[in-house]
């Protein structure tokens, strides 16, 4: 649960695996026309790598929408992952009490907490 985002109920302490491939996808689908333009003069003219990391993800979550097919936004790309993260920790649960906690976790602004500043003037200082 801990590697969900913080909107989802975790603490937004994200694994490097399940960032990767969406950061790239939507770097990648970004610059598309400055790629096509630089290897528009070279003698490669696709970019075999992006067409493998597209169907790595396609196969793991389906073809992207169709009115986006390349959507140039990270969270865009990362939305299927958390989405089968947040399905997978929701199915794991058996007990009442920490379902309770995980539906209490994903509540919308549960944890906003987590997002603030430790400002000392708004007395939000480290106590001890």
């Amino acid at each position: 649960m801990a590697s969900l985002p913080i909107k989802h109920g975790g603490l937004g302490i994200r694994q490097v695996r399940s960032l990767a491939l969406p950061a790239f996808l939507a770097s990648a689908a970004i610059t598309s026309d400055l790629q096509s333009q630089i290897l528009l003069a070279s003698a490669c003219t696709a970019d075999t790598q992006f067409d493998t990391y597209l169907a790595d993800w396609q196969a793991a979550h389906g073809p992207p929408s169709p009115s986006d097919p390349l959507p140039v936004k990270q969270s865009v790309w990362d939305k299927p992952g958390i989405l089968s993260s947040h399905t997978t920790v929701k199915s794991a649960i058996s007990d009442s009490c920490q379902k309770a906690r995980f539906l209490a976790a994903t509540a919308p602004h549960s944890g906003d907490w987590l997002l603030a500043l430790p400002v000392t003037s708004c007395g939000l200082r480290k106590c001890g």
